[in-house]
């Protein structure tokens, strides 16, 4: 059974996984499945260049610490595989037998594939718990934090496992949820009606989100959150020691991505605008052109 076709048109799941941002490097799908990646490459993670037909990605975005620096880059196929490249000292790249994947999520050492039944598959480190998730069922959105790793069923709640130091999985009474992104420390949840929560870390107001309205997307950085609005204009709330929250002027964006401290956000010409953090040059995307939504915002 298929559960996740008919949430998807329910939800308006706009420009899921065309787009990425990680700790140091940002990806994109181009409109005939092929992939670009730009930033720092010291793990492969920006090896990207021989994929074909992928229809989302992911990167592997973490927060900022001297040890921080190693991440991966996932990639979904058309025919329900996925590919993976960089950092696998956890195994965190294992994916390569996984079939009929239809949604994918990278945390700092883990990854997350969601089945067309409903059920998840996951790679990687798992001692705080983030992969405990094989009894799972009946789940049509995902989403992969540093530690924790989070999950939307079709009836509106949400589920979440792993590190709870700061309450980062405290969702279970979230009702109404269509979509979820998970940060460093905090998690984001979408509701109908266009309202945002946040539950977990707040030294940064990562999670002042609360009278935020008319949200049609969500994406939460490692201590900051961005949400699209209907109208194409962009919210972002939480650390902006880089200016990675300075996202307020972009007008007629389709997708949002937060990384560690940089914020990448398509346009509906199929054009990418960044800011925040570009030591390693992640935002040096002005020249890509990304795939567009078959499913416009209105």
């Amino acid at each position: 059974m298929r559960i996740i076709d008919k949430y998807v048109s329910a939800a308006e799941w706009h420009n899921h996984g065309v787009i990425a941002a990680g700790r140091r490097h940002s990806v994109a799908r181009k409109p005939d499945g092929a992939v670009l990646a730009v930033g720092d490459n010291a793990r492969g993670q920006c090896d990207v260049g021989s994929w074909r037909d992928v229809v989302a990605v992911a990167a592997g975005n973490v927060h900022m610490a001297a040890n921080t620096g190693s991440t991966h880059t996932v990639g979904l196929r058309s025919d329900g595989t996925v590919v993976a490249v960089g950092w696998n000292l956890h195994g965190q790249c294992n994916v390569g037998d996984w079939r009929d994947v239809v949604a994918i999520a990278a945390g700092w050492r883990h990854t997350i594939g969601l089945r067309a039944d409903g059920t998840l598959l996951a790679a990687g480190r798992a001692q705080e718990g983030q992969c405990d998730i094989s009894g799972w069922r009946d789940i049509v959105a995902i989403a992969a934090g540093d530690w924790h790793t989070v999950g939307v069923k079709p009836d509106g709640t949400v589920l979440a496992a792993g590190n709870n130091t700061f309450r980062q999985c405290g969702v279970g009474e979230w009702t109404g949820i269509t979509a979820v992104s998970a940060g460093y420390l905090h998690s984001v949840g979408l509701a109908k009606g266009g309202r945002v929560l946040a539950v977990g870390q707040q030294g940064h107001g990562q999670c002042d989100v609360a009278e935020w309205q008319d949200i049609v997307a969500i994406s939460a950085g490692s201590n900051h959150t961005v949400g699209l609005r209907r109208d194409g204009s962009v919210l972002a709330t939480g650390w902006n020691a880089y200016g990675q929250c300075d996202a307020g002027g972009w007008k007629d964006i389709v997708a949002v991505a937060a990384g560690c401290a940089h914020t990448i956000g398509l346009k509906s010409d199929g054009t990418m605008v960044a800011t925040g953090n570009n030591e390693h040059g992640q935002c040096d995307v002005s020249g890509w052109v990304a795939a567009r939504s078959a499913r416009p915002i209105h």
